[in-house]
């Protein structure tokens, strides 16, 4: 015969106080685990098929185990189900969709049934614990915690933060750190996600976000929102840049970040195993803001282009290998802090390039415009780039030019337009062996040259226009007419043109 367990009514009700102090979850959570653990243990007993229920008072710690059946006609499932006529028997009040309660004798908890109970509030206990634990992290995302290495495997680092547990996974460590058991950690909570598991929580040292929320430590003017840290950027363990601005002018935000003999910035660094930090004054200028994010590079020149949101830096020649840094770290930090992609030439390789398009533009006006090098010298050296440029200036302005008349800028102008038609009629004599449509050709803004290109590319009608992205019209990488200066604004219009005809027939329908 299986020994029997008996717990006191009371010391339930203290074991349940007990538990839930000890998991920092409510004691009702801990009391309604018993429940279900006492149910289980009388269906056991009494058959799977029955709808028994337990029931522990609260106040007294009495334990009650019910029997349930609803009243039915007619009845479907014996075991859970009584016919209308036999309840009412029982109790004549009842009607059809009542519950007759049945009051079942206590259980003697056996070895087994008190084991198997055990593991039903072991498990529910785990399974509130960690409710509490999602409830209480899943609004912490972004802040820093601290707790001590429980557990590290495989280069995980499972940290123990007194009330949860969290994970520090090997890609989110710095590199060549090791942590061991008992040791203290810093990090930044990362997110917070409900998994089959359980709720998990994830951490990370090497997030810019780490860096920024230490700085928030360490600064009080950054915590006091004197100081703004607008960017960050970081080669976790080996460098960083961070880029902060000033809300009060007597206030210098960099000094403020490094302390008084770099003691701030110093604490960071200690905290990232000597990550190098460069601290830079953030400007809305995105010039002077790529300038300030190079440093300790000098830079001679910029120029940006809007379009593709890129910025060509200009260094002198001795100047290069500090800009790009090693292994292009330099330039690669500074482009993430920027968000700009940054070209850098030296002032050498600037130079020849100049000559070479000087070069090639004169060239270009000589065979088009059939003059001299001198008057194609002329027109580079006053901006002009295209034959466009020529065929479409006022002559007023044209003639302005030091060294030509009217007449001059009149014999440049239609000899330009002359050009250009020729090249059009090329264009289109060739757009037409491809086979694009007269419709597609009616599309405002395409011009022959961009028709040529799609009819290449196997854009042939409307509809294949249509079909079609702005970006696989215009991306900078792959977009079908991305060498014809065409703007994303335009591209749109001209993919909307092109649908116009789809919507024709619904109009006539309404009408």
């Amino acid at each position: 015969m299986e020994p029997t367990i008996a717990i006191p009514r009371l010391e339930l009700l203290q074991v349940a106080e007990a538990v839930a102090r000890e998991k920092g979850i409510e004691r009702d959570e801990v009391l309604e685990a018993m429940e279900q653990a006492i149910q289980k243990a009388g269906r056991s007993k009494y058959g799977h098929e029955h709808d028994i229920r337990a029931l522990i008072d609260r106040k007294s710690g009495e334990i009650r185990l019910m029997r349930f059946r609803e009243i039915a006609d007619p009845v479907v499932n014996e075991a859970t189900q009584i016919p209308l006529a036999e309840a009412e028997r029982i109790d004549p009040q009842k009607k059809i969709g009542d519950f007759l309660v049945e009051e079942l004798p206590p259980i003697d908890f056996g070895r087994i049934a008190a084991q198997t109970a055990k593991q039903v509030i072991v498990q529910k206990v785990r399974e509130a614990e960690r409710k509490r634990q999602f409830e209480e992290f899943k609004n912490r995302k972004g802040e820093i915690v601290n707790g001590l290495v429980k557990r590290v495997e495989f280069g995980n680092v499972t940290v123990d933060l007194s009330r949860a547990e969290a994970l520090l996974r090997r890609d989110e460590l710095l590199p060549r750190e090791a942590f061991r058991v008992g040791d203290r950690v810093r990090a930044l909570v990362l997110d917070v996600r409900e998994e089959p598991r359980g709720p998990q929580i994830f951490l990370s040292r090497t997030h810019p976000d780490f860096m920024r929320k230490l700085f928030a430590q360490e600064v009080p003017e950054i915590y006091d929102g004197i100081i703004e840290v607008k960017a960050v950027a970081r080669d976790p363990g080996s460098r960083a840049k961070i880029a902060v601005i000033s809300n009060d002018s007597s206030i210098d935000p960099v000094g403020a970040c490094v302390g008084m003999r770099g003691s701030r910035v110093q604490a960071v660094v200690g905290e990232l195993q000597g990550e190098k930090i460069d601290i830079i004054p953030w400007s809305q200028d995105p010039a002077t803001f790529v300038v300030n994010a190079l440093a300790p590079a000098e830079v001679a020149k910029v120029v940006l282009d809007e379009e593709t949101h890129r910025i060509e830096v200009v260094v002198p020649d001795d100047q290069l290998s500090l800009a790009i840094g090693r292994r292009g770290q330099n330039v690669r930090l500074a482009s993430q802090l920027t968000g700009w992609d940054i070209d850098i030439l030296t002032e050498a390789e600037e130079s020849e390039r100049r000559s070479e398009e000087f070069r090639s533009r004169s060239q270009m006006f000589m065979d088009a415009l059939d003059v001299d090098d001198v008057i194609a010298h002329l027109l580079v050296t006053e901006g002009f780039s295209t034959v466009e440029d020529v065929a479409f200036i006022p002559v007023e302005d044209l003639s302005a030019i030091e060294g030509f008349d009217e007449e001059v800028a009149e014999e440049l102008r239609q000899r330009a337009q002359a050009w250009l038609e020729q090249q059009n009629e090329k264009l289109s004599q060739r757009r037409r062996e491809l086979g694009v449509a007269e419709e597609l050709a009616s599309v405002e803004g395409l011009t022959p040259g961009m028709l040529v290109t799609l009819g290449e590319a196997g854009v042939k009608t409307l509809d294949d226009l249509a079909d079609l992205s702005t970006d696989e019209l215009v991306d900078k990488k792959d977009g079908i007419l991305r060498g014809h200066d065409l703007g994303r604004a335009d591209a749109e219009a001209m993919i909307m043109a092109a649908r116009a005809h789809w919507f024709e027939g619904d109009k006539a329908a309404e009408a």
